[in-house]
């Protein structure tokens, strides 16, 4: 299987370390829309048909392989189906941001505290969106934050954009972030990001190189994590699924890829390469 070259070259120095020294290498995948296929429902998402398998493969051939999301922890064992993945050692998986982590080591889930305003801003949500014209919105209560979905609204579009200033009125009443992504608006703690989870999985492996896969806005964070970290000497590639929702991550990527399939197939390329 041919194994695709990153248009930038900042990109290929990242690949070529990858190669050449993939024990010292984290890679690292969000869940939605890289690993799985986007869905109208999020609780029927699931990974793409050969994936689990494959990053299976992948994580005994590199230094770590880790899910970051914006899901729980418990709801990506839920629906991952990961099975002999998720008994691997160097197999971590990082939700909410990285406001709780799983690993095989404890196999157990670690949180932080959940914040205050999440909870003040859940409570007011129904009566926000109880409006004809956002009738099929739907809210996805991840514990420590709360999303608002607009993919199954009559209008979806139009729904979305509709919330971004109450949603954002009412972030800020009770001191959190809005995070826009696909046809979602996320309410969570500042200061929270998927940038600071991959710095911190370098970091705990001691990798000399990364990779990052994303399709959403939310995963721009970690995209400037990896251009943070070549700053300090670690080669990164920056991987978009992708998607003509999110044109601003594939104009910041080293290589973009036809969605989940796509991502499987490079996953495949680089076992290829390094078996």
């Amino acid at each position: 299987m041919v194994l695709r070259t990153p248009e930038s070259a900042a990109g290929a120095a990242g690949l070529t370390a990858i190669l050449d020294r993939p024990q010292e290498a984290s890679l690292a995948f969000d869940f939605d829309g890289v690993l799985s296929p986007i869905v109208a429902d999020p609780v029927q998402s699931r990974p793409y048909p050969g994936m689990v398998a494959a990053l299976g493969r992948l994580a005994e051939l590199v230094g770590s392989v880790s899910i970051i999301t914006g899901r729980p922890v418990d709801a990506v064992l839920r629906l991952g189906d990961l099975g002999e993945l998720a008994a691997l050692e160097h197999f971590s998986i990082f939700g909410l941001y990285g406001m709780q982590r799983w690993d095989w080591a404890s196999r157990s889930v670690v949180s932080e505290p959940v914040p205050a305003g999440v909870e003040a801003a859940r409570d007011e949500l129904p009566a926000l969106l109880d409006r004809p014209e956002l009738r099929g919105v739907a809210i996805e209560d991840k514990a420590m934050s709360v999303a608002v979905h607009t993919r199954r609204a009559d209008e979806p579009y139009q729904a979305f954009e509709a919330l971004r200033a109450p949603l954002r009125a009412l972030a800020e009443r009770y001191g959190l972030a809005l995070e826009p992504g696909r046809m979602v608006l996320e309410l969570r703690p500042p200061g929270v990001d998927k940038g600071h989870a991959l710095e911190a999985i370098v970091e705990r492996h001691g990798a000399r190189s990364v990779a990052y896969f994303g399709d959403d806005l939310g995963d721009l964070a970690a995209f400037d994590a990896v251009e943070r970290l070549r700053e300090t000497g670690v080669p990164g590639l920056k991987v978009c699924s992708g998607s003509d929702e999110v044109p601003q991550l594939a104009a910041r990527a080293d290589l973009i890829v036809d969605g989940p399939p796509g991502v499987l197939e490079f996953v495949e390329g680089l076992n290829e390469r390094l078996k």
